[in-house]
């Protein structure tokens, strides 16, 4: 009868130190942290994103070539960013 009457306190410890850590509120579901808001686009990340862009999509042409594929890439998007 002993064993019972010790047993029993620890286990509605060990039990109540286990529940301690759940969370009781809300869905249950983490929500998604905002998304950062765009920077402005510049003239600067605009060199980069073309870049970028021709690195991957036209490794294989001369460097003048992409060169002058980023120059027009870069007027595109600045008039884009212009328009908007």
């Amino acid at each position: 009868m002993t064993f019972v009457r010790l047993t029993l306190p620890v286990l509605l410890v060990a039990t109540a130190s286990a529940l301690a850590g759940c969370e009781t509120t809300g869905t249950g579901v983490a929500a998604a942290p905002p998304k950062p808001a765009e920077p402005p686009m510049t003239h600067t990340r605009a060199a980069e994103q073309c870049w970028m862009a021709t690195e991957k999509g036209a490794a294989s042409m001369s460097l003048d070539k992409r060169a002058d594929a980023v120059d027009k890439c870069i007027q595109d998007k600045m008039k884009a960013a212009n328009a908007g």
